[in-house]
């Protein structure tokens, strides 16, 4: 045998799928830490041989100084006073800085949970799976309408459980959770510990609660026209028509049509903008556990503490769940399909790819981005399957893929029938269509080129820009504040590096899944400027807070290992509770000062129309003797129906219809813009009895013009 060659043990680490790979003998030089993916991937051997070594150092100085140029780098980023080139130098040095630092051991990552070995049998129950098939099929043959209905949503339900129960397995060594409870109930004595992490997971969540329901009604202040579309859909659910896909407004998936008309019928809301912020907004706040879990699953219960306090008090999830559309169900429903399938392929589970091709399924059901996921699920499979960990179980792990897949497909059926639809089928795939494809406008320029330029925009996002979108963002800003952009950068770097050291799929896939996510945004051939949006990205949040939580994990196992005493620990906590602060003072100022300012100064103020239709209702007029005259690119004469209490009823009248007021007896209301003088002029011809009022806005530039006109009687 000869040595092996530098060359043989290149070919080696990149050909990492083989069972076998050369390594050389690492030899530490005396005094120095061994960093924790060197020494062990279990976490608790990396922190008991990092104790036994000798200090060098007084204090983790390198990693201060990676954080420092970090945050130094993002800072330079802030808008309006900029400078690239000071946040690249800055960022390159912080990366170099890191890898020091981990290479001696003051910024400690943690390892990914180990491996576990489970035999799979490989069996399914046929019965089940032949009456789930049967149920499927009826199923799919009554939804021909477009319609839920009692009966086709019972046998709807009915497959998805059988088809679920053919492939479950049961854990006989493990109590029933019915059997669990009722041991549980059965005790004499209930005890109740309270710990210090109860405390902290507690104040955790207020702090998150907060961000995510104070100034609920003021923040975002007005609604627009697809809050107009989406009461409309939710007025037809509550009236009865229960679609399965809603045409309106070039069509719109049906979970925020029936989230919303639980919410109005349970707190007594109505079909109001409040009525789809509690919805969204509460959906926004459940992602949270599944980041919480997925960080615990993959390392330790601190990274997913980490993830999920930044992540609660962040601007980006805070907005598209404020803004009450459909965008924050993409991390909703993604959130638990990555948990679940991290978790089976980790534990080689076929039930957790069962749990995960229901959340799958469900998620298609809730916002057009979320169709990117099964791609992103399939790079997951893949991935694990080329490396090494998944030796041995390569083929329960397709198996179980397609448990996964046939689940999925049976809760995504109603679509299936949709998009078989002569009409429906070309709606459903329209707003994806339109996008990538010139099938609505052309092309600006070569595909390829406009994508290359999408993907660097999309990319950046998190540092530089997110968008021009005032709906849904702060137009030009970095989606992340700059301690998150700043712990992301560094944890990104920690993936890469240690990807290279142990070959571990999942620190590759954390970073190809991020990516992944932004396709909807970068896909966006036909309409670039639409890239990047903090709407269609929103899947994204759950990877990259993962990594925010990973990097500052690191870096409190750092500081707790060089200082063995409590001071370690003191240091440790007093740096979270700073960073966290910083962050929490920057996310309040951006959400309830920055958004509310723009959002309000560029949405039209319906609300205040509303309230002037409303008194003039309650008072000398009725609701149907008010009236607005539309004008080009004004207020959507919905929404004003709408916040006067009248949801259905659209209170426009073309400039061209005013004589036939003339019939309406009593006194009369109008509104209409400032700058509308024909309309002036024509009220003035018909009713010259009556007097005009400008209205003051509470916002500059959007007063608006009230003509009323008293009963001739």
């Amino acid at each position: 045998m000869q040595e092996p060659s530098v060359l043989d043990y290149i070919k080696a680490k990149f050909t990492f799928w083989r069972k076998s790979s050369l390594e050389f003998p690492i030899t530490q030089p005396p005094g120095t830490l061994v960093s924790q993916e060197l020494e062990s991937p279990a976490f608790q051997e990396s922190l008991a041989v990092a104790k036994a070594t000798p200090k060098t150092i007084a204090w983790p100085w390198r990693a201060a100084v990676a954080l420092s140029l970090a945050l130094i780098a993002q800072i330079s980023l802030e808008p309006p006073n900029r400078s690239i080139t000071t946040a690249i130098l800055f960022y390159l040095m912080a990366a170099v800085w890191l890898i020091w630092a981990n290479w001696v051991g003051e910024w400690v990552p943690a390892s990914w949970t180990e491996q576990e070995y489970r035999s799979d049998p490989l069996t399914v129950r046929l019965y089940p799976l032949l009456f789930g098939i049967l149920m499927a099929l009826i199923a799919f043959l009554t939804m021909g309408g477009n319609l839920f209905t009692l009966f086709n949503v019972s046998v709807w339900f009915l497959a998805i459980a059988s088809i679920m129960r053919a492939f479950w397995l049961d854990d006989h060594t493990r109590a029933s959770w019915s059997q669990r409870l009722s041991t549980f109930i059965k005790r004499p004595h209930w005890n109740l510990t309270i710990s210090r992490w109860t405390l902290l997971m507690i104040a955790a969540s207020a702090l998150v609660i907060f961000f995510r329901y104070y100034q609920l009604n003021q923040v975002p202040p007005e609604m627009f026209s697809d809050h107009a579309e989406k009461l409309l859909d939710i007025s037809d659910v509550l009236n009865g028509q229960t679609h399965i896909f809603f045409p309106r407004n070039t069509g719109r998936e049906a979970v925020q049509m029936y989230l919303t008309a639980a919410v109005a019928l349970i707190f007594g809301t109505g079909l109001s903008f409040t009525s789809l912020k509690i919805g969204t907004i509460t959906a926004g706040l459940l992602t949270l556990p599944f980041i919480y879990l997925l960080g615990k699953e993959i390392a330790n219960r601190r990274v997913g503490l980490l993830a999920v306090v930044f992540a609660g008090i962040a601007y980006w999830p805070n907005v598209i769940s404020r803004v009450a559309l459909r965008f924050t169900l993409y991390p909703f429903f993604f959130a638990p399909t990555l948990y679940f399938l991290i978790r089976g392929l980790r534990r080689s589970s076929r039930n957790d790819f069962i749990l995960a091709g229901l959340a799958l399924g469900l998620g298609l059901h809730g916002y057009t981005s979320f169709r990117v996921v099964p791609f992103v699920v399939l790079a997951a499979v893949g991935l694990y399957l080329l490396h090494k960990q998944s030796k041995g179980l390569r083929i329960q792990t397709l198996w179980s893929l397609g448990a996964l897949v046939g689940v999925s497909l049976v809760v995504f059926l109603p679509l299936v029938r949709v998009m078989m639809d002569p009409e429906l089928g070309s709606l459903f795939m329209m707003r994806t269509l339109s996008r990538i494809s010139g099938t609505e406008a052309p092309l600006p320029s070569p595909a390829w080129q406009i994508f290359l330029q999408n993907l660097w925009n999309g990319i950046t996002m998190f540092f530089y820009s997110n968008g021009e979108t005032w709906v849904h963002s702060i137009p030009y800003r970095p989606a992340l504040g700059v301690v998150s952009a700043s712990l992301f950068f560094l944890g990104c770097v920690f993936l890469v590096v240690r990807y290279f050291r142990q070959r571990n799929w999942l620190d590759l896939f954390l970073l190809v899944s991020i990516p992944l996510l932004l396709m909807p945004s970068v896909l966006s051939l036909a309409f670039p400027r639409e890239n990047p949006s903090l709407n269609r990205t929103g899947g994204a949040i759950v990877p990259v807070f993962l990594i925010v939580g990973l990097s500052l994990d690191g870096l409190l196992t750092g500081l707790a290992v060089r200082w063995k005493s409590s001071t370690g620990k003191v240091a440790a906590w007093g740096l979270v509770l700073f960073l966290l602060a910083w962050s929490s003072f920057q996310n309040y100022d951006l959400v309830f000062n920055q958004y509310f300012q723009e959002f309000r100064m560029s949405a039209w103020n319906t609300s205040e129309m509303g309230q002037v239709i409303r008194g003039f209702a309650d008072s000398v007029g009725s609701l149907d003797s008010a009236w607005v005259i539309p004008y080009p690119y004004w207020a959507d004469t919905r929404l004003v129906g709408i916040n006067a209490g009248y949801p259905t009823k659209d209170y426009a009248i073309p400039r061209e219809k005013l004589a036939e007021t003339l019939a309406t007896p009593g006194p009369k209301l109008f509104i209409f813009n400032l700058e509308d003088q024909e309309t002036l002029i024509r009220l003035h011809s018909l009713y010259p009895q009556g007097w005009l009022q400008e209205y003051k806005s509470k916002v500059p530039t959007k007063d608006f013009l009230i003509y009323f006109v008293p009963s001739t009687s």
